[in-house]
C-alpha cells in the first residue's frame, strides 16, 4: 500500500518536474556546455576550452561592467524600496476602505498594460534637452541653460529602473503588511510607543520576507536587464546584460554563455545571502 501511495506521489510531481527540467535546467546545462566551445567568426567549433572564462574574468572591462551593473543594482533597489515601503504602508495602513485599495492598486499596475520600452521611450521628451523638464526649469528661471545629465545618462537609467520595476517592491511588502495582526499595532500604542517605534520595532520586522522578495525581483531584473541601458543610457552606460547582447550580436555566442553563467552565478550568491537573512517562506 505505502508503495502505491509513493508511486501515485512520483506520478502527480512529474508533469511539473518534467516541465523544471526541459525548460529550466537543460537550457542552463546547454548555457553552460557552449561556455566552454571555441568560436571563430563563422561557427562555434565544440571543445572544451577555458580561454572564454579567461578572457573574460581577466578583462578590465568586464569588471568595471559588472561594477556598474552592480552599482545599477543597488541604487534601483535602495530607491524602489523606499518608495514601494512607502506607498504600501499607506495603502495597508491609512487607506482603510477595500474598494480604494484596489483603486489604487490598478492605478499602480495601469502602467504594465503597456510594454517597457513604451514606457521608457515615454521619459525621452520630458528628459530631453529641449524637454519638458529643462523648458519647465528655465522659464521658471531655475536654471539658465538645459541640464544635460537629465537624459542618455546613468540618472535616466536608473530613473527608467525605479520606474519600471516599483511595483514589484510594493506588492510582496503590502501582502506582508496585509497580513500583520491588528492587534499588535493596538498593544504598541497602548504600551507608549511612537508611530515611529512601531514602524521600527513592529512593522518593519514582520515585513521582512516581503521586503527580501521584493528585493530579489528586483536586483535580479536590473542585473540582466540590457534594453533599459541601450535605450535610456545612449550607449554611454554598459551593463552584464547589454556586454551579452553585444557578443551574441557578433556571433560570440561560447563568449556570451560564459558571461551568463558568471551573472548567473552573482546573481544566485545574492538571492542566497537574502534567503540567509530572512526566511521567505513565510511568505509564500
Amino acid at each position: 500500500m505505502n508503495r502505491v501511495k509513493s508511486w501515485v506521489t512520483y506520478l502527480q510531481v512529474a508533469p511539473l518536474a518534467l516541465v523544471f527540467l526541459l525548460f529550466l535546467i537543460v537550457p542552463i546545462l546547454t548555457i553552460v556546455v557552449v561556455s566552454f566551445f571555441d568560436y571563430n567568426t563563422t561557427q562555434i567549433i565544440p571543445a572544451f576550452l577555458l580561454q572564454n572564462y579567461e578572457e573574460l574574468l581577466l578583462s578590465p572591462v568586464t569588471w568595471r561592467t559588472y561594477k556598474q551593473t552592480i552599482q545599477f543594482a543597488l541604487i534601483t533597489w535602495a530607491l524602489t524600496l523606499l518608495i514601494g515601503f512607502t506607498v504600501a504602508y499607506f495603502v495597508a495602513f491609512h487607506v482603510r476602505s477595500s474598494t480604494m485599495q484596489t483603486v489604487l492598486f490598478l492605478l499602480c499596475t495601469i502602467p504594465f498594460w503597456t510594454s517597457n520600452v513604451i514606457r521608457m521611450i515615454s521619459w525621452i521628451p520630458f528628459l530631453g534637452r529641449h524637454g519638458l523638464a529643462n523648458t519647465t526649469l528655465m522659464n521658471l528661471g531655475l536654471i539658465d541653460q538645459p541640464l544635460e545629465f537629465l537624459l542618455y545618462s546613468d540618472f535616466s537609467v536608473v530613473l527608467a529602473y525605479v520606474h519600471l520595476y516599483t511595483l514589484f517592491m510594493v506588492v510582496p511588502i503590502f501582502n506582508s503588511m496585509m497580513r500583520i495582526d491588528r492587534s499588535l499595532l493596538e498593544a504598541a500604542r497602548d504600551a507608549g510607543a511612537t508611530g515611529w517605534q512601531t514602524l521600527v520595532n513592529v512593522i518593519l520586522p514582520l515585513c521582512k520576507p516581503g521586503i527580501a522578495i521584493g528585493s530579489i525581483f528586483v536586483v535580479t531584473i536590473v542585473m540582466g536587464d540590457f534594453v533599459t541601458v541601450r535605450m535610456m543610457s545612449g550607449g554611454l552606460s554598459a551593463s552584464v546584460g547589454l556586454m551579452m547582447a553585444n557578443a551574441m550580436s557578433l556571433l560570440q555566442y561560447p563568449a556570451a554563455a560564459a558571461n551568463a553563467v558568471v551573472l548567473l552565478l552573482l546573481v544566485l550568491g545574492i538571492v542566497a545571502a537574502m534567503m540567509r537573512m530572512v526566511d521567505i517562506r513565510k511568505e509564500l
